[in-house]
């Protein structure tokens, strides 16, 4: 067995320079087994000590006390909530979480769907949304924007990026899964690609892309790193169903003031 390390490989963009920030992978976390490395989801099978202390070093890595990482109870829905002391309780249950407290670190958990980190530095306003297929397109990115601007942030100022989520070429979905899109936008086809038999291909980022960037905010990027391709690096819920894998780790993805 290889030696435990707690270095951590928090991936960052530049989109978000001058804030700190991190889609932090699995590596550098006190788990074992199948949750091998920073697994900081609560709602694993994973020891919750050892899911404790993973989030512990992700406090330390952000440089806030443990009770300043504030997390949500995510829903797949398009609720997005301001904290302004600590973590609320009880715990919202929410896919969107902005702050303006300084000292405060908001994060999402994720294992495919996207980690979205923006940021409004003139302002001093920060948000965090996980946006899988569900709250994507029922509008949570468009929301936490809008809870950021109502936190004083100024839309044209407001910066993101999307962290490591899964891939077109990893994602095949049926033909039920691309009428929902159909039915809310036909334009959205230009998302799908096909795949073997009846299947399609749908580009997550690449729509993630799109509703942020219609949302009028400056700019948005993805950081390019697919979670489904990447075990060594990244949780993936699609690649544990396909092993037959008993459960599977969340990473985590923060941004602070």
């Amino acid at each position: 067995m290889s030696p435990v390390t707690t270095r951590l490989e928090p991936l960052t963009s530049s989109l978000l320079d001058g804030v700190r920030h991190g889609f932090f992978t699995r590596k550098g976390g006190a788990s074992s087994g199948i949750f091998e490395g920073l697994n900081c989801g609560g709602g694993s099978s994973d020891q919750a000590e050892i899911v404790a202390m993973n989030r512990d070093r992700v406090a330390d890595a952000m440089g806030v006390d443990r009770d300043r990482l504030v997390t949500i109870y995510q829903v797949h829905s398009s609720d997005a909530v301001m904290v302004t002391d600590g973590r609320p309780d009880p715990v919202p249950r929410a896919d969107g979480i902005v702050t303006a407290t300084p000292g405060t670190a908001i994060a999402v958990l994720t294992a495919d769907c996207q980690p979205v980190l923006f940021a409004d530095p003139t302002a001093g306003v920060i948000g965090a949304a996980h946006a899988g297929w569900k709250g994507a397109l029922d509008g949570v990115l468009e929301r936490t924007i809008e809870v950021m601007v109502e936190a004083g942030a100024r839309r044209e100022d407001i910066r993101a990026a999307i962290g490591p989520t899964i891939s077109q070429r990893s994602y095949e979905v049926g033909p039920e899964f691309i009428d929902r899109f159909l039915d809310d936008d036909p334009e959205t086809a230009r998302f799908f690609i096909n795949g073997p038999g009846d299947r399609y291909l749908f580009d997550l980022p690449a729509y993630g892309l799109m509703r942020l960037r219609t949302a009028g905010i400056a700019q948005a990027e993805w950081t390019r790193h697919c979670t489904y391709s990447d075990p060594s690096h990244f949780y993936s819920y699609r690649r544990a169903t396909h092993e037959g894998a008993a459960d599977y780790g969340r990473l985590i993805s923060a941004i602070r003031l």
